[in-house]
């Protein structure tokens, strides 16, 4: 009997399939020819860990995750990434004479006695998972690091002695197949941790890879030999973003469509020269069409009331304002999604366009050519439209065109960079828009942020310090549970895993138009706008807080104080 066989009787003793799917998968097996185990987990018989933890406890072996493994970086250290790769294992640490390793295959015999022969040292088996087995090949040795490893042993067959200095000596090194591979891991990676950024800064002897997720940037481990490479990944990147390679002094910005796992996605590209060589910034943009309505955007029941009502009238702005990446433009499309319909013409001017909205025209800005946010709402006007969306006002010209337009029977919707709702107030009067405009024009203003979601797998209660619920500006409810996230595999560690919006909904009533026209300060504007059910950025994070989906700490990270005067 081999010791295939003996594996699916194992897992029929341990009444995990019956001898029928054994002999099925037998029988599929010789037209496969996969392995046993390898058949019986693409036909969804039994998991990949249910075989694993057969095989340990049949073979007195451990069975390890990797997230407990016990891993000492001098021994990983010691072996190649080449090797590791090669046959498929990760190595863990040295006790009593042995090298412990992980292996995702017992039974293969010749590939253990291989490892042994070439590493001329006695090897102690554990068992894991394929994917924990890569996944600790990327955390440990760095994302692509087999592919630097053969751009290593290229660049010394080929004799290059230092980082290439000329436009020929790099082109021939972006040619190699190892180069674009690498870039290829790089994006893979970043598309499958949820990445919205990749950033790949230089320095003088390092070349710094960092994915942005949930809103804040975390390290990615590469190869410590990757800035031997930097100029001919910066080339790489270039030639898929059509820019121009021989340019080094000035900034540059490109685009990418790839797909992935059948999924198209749009990567805007952006150089940057630095003293220490070009810096690049990859936004990336899923081109799947995905729209929250609005009931799922996070507005509680008076902000959702209001908005409603706003979206519905035949004219006037609605402003969305918060920092970059603070979530504006799903905010944008969803108002848009919700009242789009064949009989009303619907225009957008955007920077970039991030998402294809059906039935509606999208116009792309090309300062180059003088397509400017000002210049095309001009143009959108001789359309014919019913709403228009302005992708940003950033100049006075853009927001006396965006206000005019909505004097004349229009609605429009537009974002504006400021802290709080009754910050865009002020910030359209200090840009120099008469007060009579503005009160006359705005219909409300909403301001957002995004907040990190707990992760349900690892969420559990806790008791948050009392001064971190002073610093919210609120005190000890009675029955108030609170809740964090401890940190596991599937959030990698950092209790969060998602993001949610939280909203201030500033409604420009009569008696907000009034103070708009005495020119009153923001403060004041929001004081006022308190007493007519306004909830503050912080407010609407603590309902969020009391509902169990964020913390106190993520909640003080992204929003300011309450200062009301």
């Amino acid at each position: 009997m081999s010791e295939y066989n003996r594996l699916g009787d194992l897992l029929v003793g341990k009444k995990l399939i019956t001898k029928e799917q054994l002999n099925t998968a037998l029988a599929r097996q010789k037209t496969s020819h996969l392995r046993l185990g390898e058949e019986l987990v693409q036909g969804r018989l039994v998991s990949e860990e249910d075989i694993l933890k057969t095989l340990a406890e049949s073979m007195h072996l451990p069975f390890l995750r990797l997230s407990s493994a016990p891993i000492d970086l001098d021994t990983i250290e010691l072996i190649p990434v080449r090797f590791v790769t090669h046959y498929n294992f990760l190595p863990l640490n040295e006790s009593d004479g042995n090298l412990n390793i992980a292996v995702n295959d017992p039974l293969d015999l010749y590939s253990i006695d291989e490892i042994r022969l070439m590493l001329k040292r006695p090897i102690k088996l554990s068992l894991m998972s394929a994917e924990d087995i890569s996944e600790g090949i990327k955390k440990y040795y760095g994302v692509g690091a087999e592919t630097m490893a053969r751009m290593v042993d290229d660049r010394h067959h080929l004799e290059v002695l230092g980082p290439p200095e000329t436009e020929t000596e790099a082109s021939t090194e972006t040619e190699n197949p190892s180069v674009i591979k690498f870039i290829d891991q790089i994006i893979h990676q970043a598309i499958k941790e949820r990445a919205t950024d990749i950033h790949i800064e230089p320095s003088e002897d390092n070349l710094r890879v960092r994915y942005r997720i949930d809103g804040l940037l975390y390290d990615v481990p590469v190869p410590a030999t990757i800035h031997h490479f930097k100029s001919a990944l910066i080339i790489r990147l270039k030639i898929m973003s059509e820019l121009d390679i021989a340019e080094k002094r000035l900034p540059q910005d490109g685009r990418i469509r790839v797909r992935i796992s059948g999924e198209d996605y749009d990567l805007r590209v952006s150089i940057l020269p630095t003293p220490m060589g070009e810096s690049v910034e990859i936004r990336i943009l899923s081109r799947r069409q995905v729209f929250f309505r609005m009931e799922q955007l996070g507005l509680d029941d008076h902000g959702l009331k209001i908005l409603n009502q706003m979206i519905k009238r035949p004219h006037g702005i609605i402003l969305v304002t918060g920092p970059t990446g603070s979530g504006k433009t799903t905010t944008l499309y969803s108002c848009l999604n919700r009242i789009s319909s064949a009989e009303r013409k619907i225009i957008t001017i955007e920077d970039p366009i991030e998402y294809q909205l059906p039935g509606i025209t999208q116009v792309q800005v090309h300062p180059k050519i003088q397509l400017t946010f000002a210049n095309g709402l001009r143009s959108m006007l001789r359309h014919d439209p019913d709403i228009m969306m302005v992708g940003e006002i950033r100049d006075l010209e853009t927001a006396e065109l965006a206000i005019r337009t909505a004097l004349t029977g229009h609605l429009v919707f537009s974002t504006l960079h400021t802290n709080d709702a009754a910050g865009a107030v002020t910030r359209l009067l200090d840009m120099g828009i008469e007060p009579y405009l503005v009160s006359s024009s705005l219909n409300c203003v909403i301001a957002q942020r995004l907040v990190r979601v707990i992760c349900a797998n690892c969420k559990h209660e806790f008791k948050p310090h009392p001064e971190l619920l002073q610093e919210l500006g609120q005190g000890p409810e009675a029955g108030a549970v609170f809740f964090k996230g401890e940190g596991c595999e599937q959030c990698k560690f950092t209790g969060y895993l998602g993001r949610t919006a939280i909203f201030e909904v500033l409604d420009v009533n009569d008696s907000i138009q009034e103070l708009i026209m005495n020119h009153t300060p923001a403060n004041i504007i929001k004081q006022k706008a308190l007493g007519s059910g306004l909830k503050t950025l912080r407010q609407s994070g603590w309902e969020k807080i009391l509902q169990g989906q964020t913390t106190p700490e993520e909640v003080i990270r992204v929003t300011q104080e309450d200062i009301i005067v």
